[in-house]
């Protein structure tokens, strides 16, 4: 199990990033990811696995000032 912003996703061990964040329909150009507590580069999405107990953070950006 993993925890995605606080909630609990049970069959995404051995997915890699980037296929989670499609599965659940994050567009990639407007969001930052934190992989237990470590900002995680777009280009290694593709190659980094999750583990049980690995907790990501989605953080959206938005425009305004």
């Amino acid at each position: 199990m993993i925890t995605l912003n606080g909630r609990s996703v049970d069959d995404a061990d051995n997915l890699s990033l980037s296929e989670l964040l499609s599965r659940e329909n994050y567009m990639l150009s407007i969001i930052a990811v934190a992989c237990n507590g470590e900002v995680v580069p777009k280009a290694t999405y593709s190659s980094r696995q999750l583990a049980d107990g690995d907790v990501i953070d989605v953080v959206r950006m938005v425009a305004g000032g």
